[in-house]
């Protein structure tokens, strides 16, 4: 009953919506400026969120261990994701690289998804997981760009090497990761009686905006799909479907042995089950501009996305739930 809820409950379908008029082309759009405020409140209200509950969690070994496994995981996802790429798809080195990124590092609008899932199951989970999101943004980033250099020629390092500077204010200073953190820090200090003073604009309205992003998001992946779907075959479109749920069996099999809560354990499987299509692809245009982003864009966003949002969620929710008895 709760992955039925899920299914059907009204960010899901409003993302539906957006799927389907962009697959029958409608014109229907949402303006590029509105979409980025509404990311931005969206950030901000997770962070804030996050970081009130992080300031009543204790740090004990098991939240570092989390973070330890965060860590181990977005670098180690993309080398499963190279090879599955490499092995079934006939895509070359540099996109399968470029590619394999994206399923490393994280999709932040699918974790405030599940976030909202366990909301209606009634399932509590902690805080701190949202200083593990951002903690699994970056490190998948160093793995693909050591996967695309391995195969490279020598003068395509050392561009890569000039603009290591400008990559890492890229990859660094995104502004996910920036208001993430930022509201995290500021929500942890100010604490439940400062989060008060602002819950009439961060609680209330939260839903009905992430109904309109969601809208907007299922504008976009219905585009991306639309456009990339002929070009990439089923292969490269299979993998989407089936490396979420690599990376969610693995978070799952860690978050057991760590003895995650199923709160706790349904997230770090969304968060190793998503793809990034904010901070990757903004790396991959720097520093690897000959990868291709009709793939890792149509593959992430117009793949991954939409699994994770309408199938994925309820299911690692319903199997971290069973896990944790």
């Amino acid at each position: 009953m709760n992955a039925l809820d899920t299914l059907f409950s009204p960010v899901v379908m409003f993302f539906a919506l957006g799927l389907f008029a962009a697959l029958l082309r409608s014109p229907m759009s949402v303006p590029q400026s509105f979409a980025k405020g509404l990311a931005i409140y969206l950030m901000m209200a997770i962070g804030l969120k996050g970081g009130v509950e992080m300031s009543k969690t204790a740090l004990d070994g098991q939240v570092f261990a989390v973070f330890g496994a965060a860590t181990v995981l977005s670098f180690g996802l993309p080398f499963i994701a190279y090879a599955a790429l490499r092995v079934t798809s006939g895509l070359s080195k540099t996109d399968a690289a470029a590619t394999a990124g994206h399923y490393g590092s994280i999709s932040i609008v699918t974790f405030v998804a599940a976030i909202d899932a366990l909301r209606i199951a009634g399932i509590p989970s902690s805080g701190y997981l949202v200083a593990v999101a951002a903690i699994m943004e970056t490190p998948a980033i160093i793995t693909a760009l050591w996967l695309a250099m391995r195969g490279a020629r020598n003068d395509a390092a050392d561009d890569v090497a000039r603009d290591k500077g400008e990559l890492a204010r890229e990859v660094l200073l995104n502004a996910s990761i920036v208001v993430l953190i930022g509201a995290l820090i500021i929500g942890a200090v100010a604490g439940e009686e400062g989060y008060e003073r602002l819950s009439a604009f961060f609680t209330a309205p939260f839903q009905g905006i992430l109904c309109l992003f969601m809208l907007d998001m299922g504008l976009n992946a219905g585009r991306g799909l639309r456009r990339g779907w002929r070009k990439l075959g089923l292969a490269p479109i299979a993998f989407g479907l089936y490396m979420p749920l690599i990376g969610a069996v693995i978070a799952a099999l860690i978050g057991t042995l760590i003895g995650l809560p199923p709160g706790d354990k349904a997230l770090l499987m969304v968060l190793s089950a998503s793809a990034s299509y904010i901070a990757v692809p903004a790396a991959m245009r720097l520093a690897l501009p000959e990868s291709d982003p009709s793939v890792y864009l149509t593959l992430s966003l117009g793949v991954t996305f939409p699994f994770n949002i309408a199938i994925g969620i309820p299911l690692y929710i319903a199997v971290a739930s069973m896990l944790s008895g």
